[in-house]
């Protein structure tokens, strides 16, 4: 915010004290000057008034101010709605289609501090039944067939090789293509998988897709890697379709033996399938935090110029689904298109704007030119006219931001569907930009001119097309080969556990957010200039500490406390020394854990407290040997992977 001047710096006590001096200049008769004389009590009065108007007075900078920035275009961001996948599981396998449609309402539970937090699916969700149809075996380096024959005997067949090889791969054929449907194979398969655990087997599961294997999201398998009967429940990407394999058509989905390079068991020889069975069991949707209201009456026009409506509900949020408006007369149904500016319309042209922050529809303005005349951006609504606003969206900020697992309430009610699940979290919701917030970025607004040229204009023009990025960080290159690229770091609003604990596949921001940053600054880049817009490097770090309680505090409540400390100090929105996030490329330091420790009430510092910070990768689970300083690139930012603490 720029320092504004202020124009009268006296107080209601210095106004009095002033009157009192030129009251014994100009009146040396009247000489009670104490608080109980009424002569007094007035002059206070007129002192409180008075220091009103000085109030307003100095608020006048500011207004003018606020003014500037509208003329320059300044308007307050909307909030962003978190978005995340909501889970419809059905209460059995139905032999006809579900249909979920879209504008479906779930939500979080009421609590007695908390109001229901409501998401909205963005699209239809049709779970589709399907059931077995073929299986089959692809060795990595032969030929698919076809075995399902096989199941008409006693031993089945091998899933793998005999020697089973990584790229082994066992063929599930379904009765159709179920499109992010979640499906449950039921296996009987013997006990001759040897050498692999149970709990942790070197299988993925994979669906076809027309371009290739995409991997599924596995909910659980009971098998123990295909060595015992049990059901394997899969999460089946949105892209799957039928495809002929070994000359059969089907919806097909494989399971394929990963090579070990953790140091995991592997098989030793092939599991054997007996028997195998197939249904579909629920299906995911994305969802938004955000209500849409359709097909709104906002009035009729009086036919002048620069007409605005207020909408039932605001802010509005933005969506992919673009509003229309509806102007109804005798003449019939007329649709208008939004723009985001008039600057560009023409008296002939059916525009309109919405104001997302304050909730209302604009229609262009007429503005008198130097000559007199009135030049008009945008036609205006005929006189009488009904508008009406076909659809838009409401809701959005922070609160949206809910952890894996909240979303459990099914609001609207849909047939056959027992529960709903989140079962990852909502990631991107942000609060609407406050008055102080603008005031900062008026100015670069102004400077930037839409261009991206230096370091602060990449970052605040990130941030005004992507509101759903928590951080925006702009690096410059500084290897002589990599000379004139831009890498552009983007981190997204995301909530964690009670101690903040955060999976690192929810640091990762959305594909359509990336999207659009980079298409925004691919056209106000300068010429020769290469950009990467993408999630920053995540260097995983365990603390391993050791601390003694003090009497009177419970060691599971000290242990929570120090497991909360080390996940706050390290996160990536809200840590590091000053509340705003780890900053990208700082190293992390041993003396700085015990800093935060010594915050904790039940720690007790007069005992030896050890703290040990191990490397680690957050995909293997691999941890390196104890340093005491962790050094990051200038593009990274710290992740905490499974902090260990022991109280004593």
């Amino acid at each position: 915010m720029l320092p504004a001047p202020n124009l009268d710096d006296r107080t209601f006590q210095g106004l009095v004290d002033e009157a009192k001096r030129l009251v014994q200049r100009r009146c040396p008769e009247w000489t009670d000057h104490n608080v109980s004389d009424p002569g007094v009590t007035l002059i206070e009065a007129f002192a409180q008034m008075v220091d009103q108007l000085i109030y307003r007075l100095n608020r006048v900078p500011d207004l003018n101010y606020v003014k500037f920035l509208e003329l320059i275009g300044v308007e307050l961001r909307p909030p962003a709605a978190a978005r995340g996948a909501v889970t419809f599981w059905l209460s059995s396998p139905q032999p006809q289609p579900v249909l979920v449609r879209a504008g479906t309402e779930v939500a979080t539970p009421r609590t007695d501090i908390h109001e229901p937090i409501v998401f909205t699916t963005g699209q239809d969700l049709e779970i589709i039944p399907c059931s077995f149809s073929r299986a089959g075996a692809a060795p990595v380096d032969g030929t698919p067939a076809d075995l399902t024959t096989a199941l008409a005997g006693k031993n089945g067949f091998p899933c793998f090789q005999e020697v089973p090889t990584p790229g082994d791969a066992l063929l599930i054929g379904l009765s159709d293509a179920v499109p992010s449907c979640a499906v449950t194979i039921r296996l009987n398969c013997s006990v001759s998988g040897a050498g692999v655990d149970p709990r942790h087997p070197p299988l993925v599961w994979e669906a076809w897709t027309g371009s290739g294997w995409t991997e599924c999201d596995l909910d659980k398998d009971d098998t123990g890697g295909l060595n015992k009967a049990g059901d394997v429940v899969i999460h089946v990407p949105p892209q799957h379709e039928t495809s002929i394999i070994a000359r059969q058509r089907a919806g097909w989905i494989r399971c394929r033996l990963l090579p070990v390079d953790d140091g995991r068991p592997t098989y030793t020889a092939s599991p054997r399938v007996l028997s195998a069975s197939a249904f579909t069991i629920g299906g995911t949707v994305p969802m938004l935090h955000a209500e849409v209201v359709r097909h709104e009456l906002l009035g009729r026009s009086d036919g002048t110029p620069g007409q605005r409506f207020a909408l039932k509900r605001r802010p509005v949020v933005p969506s992919e689904e673009p509003s229309t408006v509806e102007l109804t007369d005798e003449n019939g149904v007329e649709s208008w298109e939004p723009v985001t500016s008039f600057a560009d319309s023409t008296e002939t042209d059916r525009h309109f704007r919405i104001d997302a922050f304050s909730g209302g529809v604009q229609f262009g303005p007429a503005v008198r030119t130097a000559d007199g005349r009135l030049q008009h951006y945008g036609a205006a609504p005929r006189s009488g006219t009904s508008i009406a606003i076909s659809s838009y969206r409401t809701g959005g900020g922070r609160r949206g931001n809910v952890a894996r697992g909240q979303v459990r309430v099914l609001k609207t009610s849909v047939p056959y569907v027992a529960r709903v699940e989140n079962r990852a979290p909502a990631i991107g919701g942000a609060d609407a930009e406050t008055l102080d917030e603008a005031k900062v970025r008026g100015p670069m607004l102004l400077r930037s001119r839409g261009r991206a040229v230096t370091v602060e204009d990449f970052e605040e023009l990130a941030r005004e097309v992507a509101p759903d990025a928590a951080r925006v960080h702009c690096v410059p290159a500084t290897e002589a080969a990599d000379a004139g690229g831009i890498r552009v770091l983007v981190v997204p609003h995301v909530s964690g556990d009670s101690v903040g604990r955060i999976r690192r596949d929810d640091l990762i921001p959305p594909e359509g957010t990336l999207e659009r940053i980079t298409q925004t600054l691919d056209e106000r880049r300068l010429v020769g200039t290469r950009l990467l817009v993408a999630p920053p490097e995540y260097v995983g770090l365990t603390a391993v500490v050791d601390v003694s309680a003090r009497s009177r505090f419970e060691p599971e409540e000290v242990k929570e406390g120090v497991l909360k400390a080390l996940y706050d100090l390290l996160h990536p929105l809200t840590g590091g020394p000053d509340g705003t996030g780890w900053p990208f490329g700082r190293s992390v330091q041993s003396h700085e854990v015990h800093a935060a420790l010594a915050r904790i009430p039940g720690v007790d510092m007069a005992q030896e407290i050890s703290v040990a910070l191990f490397p680690a990768d957050p995909v293997t689970g691999r941890r390196s040997a104890p340093v005491q300083r962790l050094d990051l690139p200038a593009t990274a930012l710290v992740f905490s992977y499974e902090h260990q603490v022991r109280v004593r």
